[in-house]
């Protein structure tokens, strides 16, 4: 199971990857927690990451916009992680300019404490957007983006905190969507939704494909088959395999793939 030094990607969808990561090792203090990733994520496609608790998977999510950075003892070892070109751990880069164009969506959806119009207005206020037609427009935008439109309309000023928990989770991708993300990271957004909500979620993120590169973590092997075009299996900080969804779960190369998906471990 030696990782090769060449990156895992598919080959039918020809456009150039939107991220590119290359020999990728990153360690919290003396815990090497990822080790020589390499991967190609190609633009407007959904790919998963999926693998047993502890596998790193989260942590590798959270390099796409420096939010390992928070982390005192977090630090990369080597390798690099390209977006559009650039490498994103560059002495230069800007890490708020980077966050603006990767979103992200926690597990447990996290509101402000505002109302639902000022929870999507935020970002842009943020970045000094006043004119109050602007923001109309953004926050409708958003809202029906997040399929939120239709159910929160007739009441933009009430606070976000008396919305349901799906309810919740779809504002905060609604947030996110406010300052135009390119890509959009979703740390297992389901993972506290009832079933009704989590398909309501799943069908938006077929939906916002179409506009924005979605990479998802979850631990719900069901959700990765339904919602991806690309799965990544990862064991142990290491990628096992990265491919088609399809070929991931009805033929999967490796045998520690097979095993995880079989439920013969994890």
């Amino acid at each position: 199971m030696a990782q090769t030094s060449t990156p895992i990607t598919t080959s039918e969808n020809s456009q150039p990857p939107i991220i590119e990561i290359r020999n990728f090792d990153f360690a919290y203090g003396d815990s090497q927690a990822l080790f020589d990733i390499n991967m190609d994520i190609k633009e407007k496609e959904v790919t998963a990451f999926i693998g047993p608790s502890g596998c790193g998977k989260s942590t590798f999510l959270r390099c796409f916009n420096r939010m390992n950075d928070l982390i005192d003892i977090a630090r990369i070892k080597g390798g690099e992680i390209k977006i559009s070109g650039v490498n994103i751990y560059d002495k230069d880069i800007d890490v708020i300019e980077l966050r603006k164009h990767v979103g992200m969506v926690f597990q447990k959806s996290n509101p402000f404490p505002k109302s639902i119009y000022d929870n999507i207005a935020y970002g842009l206020r943020i970045q000094g957007v006043k004119k109050k037609s602007t923001l109309d427009d953004v926050v409708e935008e958003c809202l029906r983006g997040a399929a939120l439109w239709d159910e929160v309309k007739d009441r933009l000023n009430e606070s976000a905190l008396g919305m349901s928990g799906g309810q919740q989770q779809r504002l905060c991708i609604a947030r996110a969507l406010a300052v135009r993300p390119k890509i959009l990271l979703m740390d297992e957004p389901c993972s506290a939704l009832d079933p009704i909500a989590t398909a309501k979620v799943e069908e938006l993120i077929h939906e916002l494909k179409k506009d924005y590169t979605i990479v998802i973590v979850t631990h719900n092997m069901q959700q990765a088959a339904r919602v991806s075009d690309r799965t990544a299996f990862f064991y142990l900080g290491k990628l096992i395999e990265f491919e088609n969804t399809d070929d991931i779960f009805m033929n999967p190369k490796n045998p520690q793939t097979e095993a995880y998906i079989s439920g013969r471990f994890g």
